[in-house]
């Protein structure tokens, strides 16, 4: 049988069966103390290759891990999608997180050529259950442009 773990690949990088349970209870403490938590969904845009979007995903999680506090938690899922919850972190401050993993992907040169965006929704703010949380997130997006050399080559 083979071992099976809390995270996936990395420590601070949680399965998405582990990241839902701990988001639940996170969502309902944030509740409780009235503080806020924020939901961050970082994802690969359309024209990525669907083969290339978990490799990206753990790239991304690894870029993104060095970013954030110890506490907060990731996790990607199936789609090659990464989430990111930073607890005790209202929307405006967020965004000041959003704006540095977005300045620090910009200057990271990826395996595979890559766009990206990142969506963010804060709980009390947005919703208080996980799936309003990702709705909102889906709908509050920041796009942002990846070129690497790569792509500078090409033009």
């Amino acid at each position: 049988m083979a071992e099976e773990g809390f995270s996936d690949y990395d420590s601070r990088v949680l399965t998405p069966e582990v990241f839902d349970f701990v988001l639940n209870n996170e969502l309902k403490r944030a509740i409780r103390s009235q503080n806020f938590l924020t939901l961050l969904v970082v994802e690969p845009v359309p024209q990525t290759p669907e083969g290339e979007r978990k490799k990206l995903a753990r790239e991304l999680a690894h870029i993104i891990s060095r970013e954030v506090r110890e506490t907060d938690i990731l996790s990607p899922d199936e789609s090659g999608r990464l989430s990111v919850v930073l607890l005790d972190a209202d929307f405006q401050n967020s965004m000041y997180v959003v704006a540095r993993l977005m300045a620090r992907v910009e200057h990271y040169e990826f395996t595979t050529p890559a766009s990206i965006s990142i969506g963010a929704a804060c709980c009390p703010t947005h919703g208080a259950d996980i799936q309003a949380l990702r709705s909102a997130a889906s709908t509050r997006r920041v796009p942002t442009r990846r070129e690497t050399r790569s792509d500078k080559n090409a033009q």
